[in-house]
């Protein structure tokens, strides 16, 4: 049934996309985010669907697509120069059949984050990449909220629709997105064009906001706690009423907190003591032992070196009563653990160079959207969507920076399009203002007056 639902929505794309050949980026959007082939049994399974959907993608481009308009930003350079370094890790890398295989993937999304942006020459094309991006991630949220309301859950237990632990999937990794899109979909709900400005574009929005804070509770991620708080910090910064906005957020909260599932409430009371808890505890240990490897090898192991890894940590448990209590530290040893922060990820597969290149394109991310914001946060009329939505795609990274701390996303594909929608909007905005200072220079001739007619 989803191989043929599926198939169906693709030859609706692909005819659709002989007019419009950006339908073939949106189709490939869904795909990248969705995985749909990961639903399936039969079909889908064996079609290397994703390569398709990328090959027609930029192939439309190039060949129908207007390309007039189109410009490079340093940013994209720099992207690409972070592919070329992970290539070259890739080939020296210290587990080199296992670095091929996160290879695959990982060029795939770092390349079309760095194309996205030449095809994003319009407002539309814009407002269409993010609400795709939105809607597809809504297909995964939708379900995991439906299924926390109905009292499922719990770590790693959340059933997001397949059984595979990764990708968006993955329990940490979707509450970050979902709360990190929390900004935009605020900004569809008032700035958007696709769909009708009514009671039933709002209401959806709310609801889907109100998914993703549920996210964070039905996976009991603590990392989805934290982008909880700072995404009301962050929303804070844009509020007219700021004091009418903090009673809200604290009577909200006030209110939810009784009806928290205890599977939550003991998982996030481990976040102020994290030698207590297993998960934690090795996520210091690993990032240790990640230190200590850059400082020998400052150029990066490739992909996977984590599997080489083998660290001890002590796992602290209180025995007793709160007025008795009696700490009994447990020597533990382990190995191959993975990284648990894009940040070490990125030190320990490549090296200082790669770190500091996919750093310097989050900062320089950010950095534009505030130039943006700042430039234009008093426009009115055509240009009033801009300052809001800059402020979105500057909270979303913020709010995946934070997520990045404790898991290992440093190449998350959605996240790397909202990269690229960060350059779009920069490079369409440069473009704008190009066409309105420009003025043509003209030959003024001068004038002549009449002369007499000769007798």
């Amino acid at each position: 049934m989803h191989d043929l639902a599926f198939v169906g929505f693709l030859a609706a794309i692909m005819g659709l996309a002989l007019r419009r050949p950006f339908l073939f980026i949106l189709a490939y959007v869904y795909i990248d985010i969705v995985s749909p082939q990961r639903l399936t049994y039969t079909l889908l399974n064996s079609v290397p669907i994703s390569l398709i959907a990328v090959a027609l993608a930029v192939g439309s481009w190039a060949l129908v697509d207007d390309k007039s308009d189109a410009r490079v930003a340093p940013r994209q350079l720099m992207i690409l120069l972070l592919l070329g370094w992970c290539a070259s890790t890739t080939f020296r890398a210290d587990f080199p059949a296992d670095a091929l295989d996160k290879w695959d993937w990982v060029w795939k999304a770092l390349a079309f984050a760095a194309f996205l942006p030449l095809t994003l020459r319009t407002r539309l094309r814009i407002e269409a990449l993010l609400t795709f991006m939105v809607l597809s991630a809504a297909s995964i949220v939708i379900v995991g909220g439906i299924k926390t309301l109905a009292g499922g859950g719990g770590y790693g237990e959340l059933d997001l629709m397949v059984s595979n632990n990764s990708g968006l999937y993955e329990g940490s990794t979707i509450s970050t997105v979902a709360i990190a899109i929390i900004p935009t979909i605020l900004w569809l709900s008032k700035h958007g064009t696709i769909f009708p400005n009514d009671w039933k574009r709002k209401l959806f929005c709310y609801a889907l906001i109100f998914a993703c804070l549920l996210i964070p509770i039905g996976t009991s991620t603590r990392t989805g706690l934290l982008c909880i708080g700072l995404c009301a910090l962050l929303l804070l910064r844009d509020s007219k009423r700021k004091f009418l906005y903090l009673a809200i957020i604290g009577a909200m909260a006030l209110t939810a907190i009784p009806f928290l599932p205890k599977s939550f409430t003991d998982r996030m009371s481990t976040i102020q003591s994290y030698q207590q808890d297993e998960s934690a505890a090795t996520r210091v240990a690993v990032w240790a032992w990640t230190w200590d490897y850059v400082k020998q090898h400052p150029m990066g192991g490739g992909f996977e070196m984590y599997r080489q890894n083998h660290i001890r940590y002590d796992i602290v448990k209180v025995d007793g009563t709160k007025d008795n209590a009696k700490l009994d530290s447990t020597l533990t040893t382990d190995r191959a653990r993975a990284y648990h922060s894009a940040y070490f990820e990125m030190l320990g597969e490549q090296g200082w160079p790669g770190f500091l290149l996919w750093l310097g394109i989050g900062l320089a991310g950010l950095f534009r959207m505030e130039v943006i914001r700042r430039r234009y946060r008093k426009a009115e009329g055509d240009e009033a969507w801009i300052a809001p939505l800059a402020g979105a795609l500057q909270s979303a990274h913020i709010l995946y920076m934070l997520g990045a701390c404790f898991i290992a996303i440093a190449f998350q594909p959605f996240m790397l399009m909202m990269v690229g929608a960060q350059i779009g909007l920069d490079t369409y905005l440069k473009r704008k203002r190009a066409e309105a200072s420009f003025r043509p220079m003209k030959r003024v001739r001068p004038m002549t007056t009449p002369q007499p007619a000769l007798a």
